[in-house]
């Protein structure tokens, strides 16, 4: 399978060949739909990532791959919380 354009199985177009818009609210940045910009691993989805896609200040490196904010701190809680018990 090429990563420069699919479609998921939500019908929405991703790939590198994408043109986008980030996902955060409020935020116009233009980046494509590639796994550069995927908010966790894989693009079907994964543990902690939302399959959201997100430019540089809104996807950030941490945990188990690159998460946006809220996925990041899901994952912080939860590992807090595995390390407390």
């Amino acid at each position: 399978m090429g990563y420069a354009y699919y479609t998921l199985p939500d019908g929405r177009e991703a790939g590198y060949g994408v043109e986008a818009t980030c996902d955060a609210p409020d935020c116009s940045t233009e980046i494509d739909r590639g796994l550069a910009y995927l908010c966790g691993e894989n693009p079907l989805g994964d543990e902690y990532g939302c399959t959201g896609y997100f430019c540089d200040k809104h996807l950030f490196m941490g945990g188990p791959s690159q998460l946006c904010e809220p996925c990041l701190d899901r994952w912080d809680a939860d590992a807090r919380a595995e390390a407390t018990s």
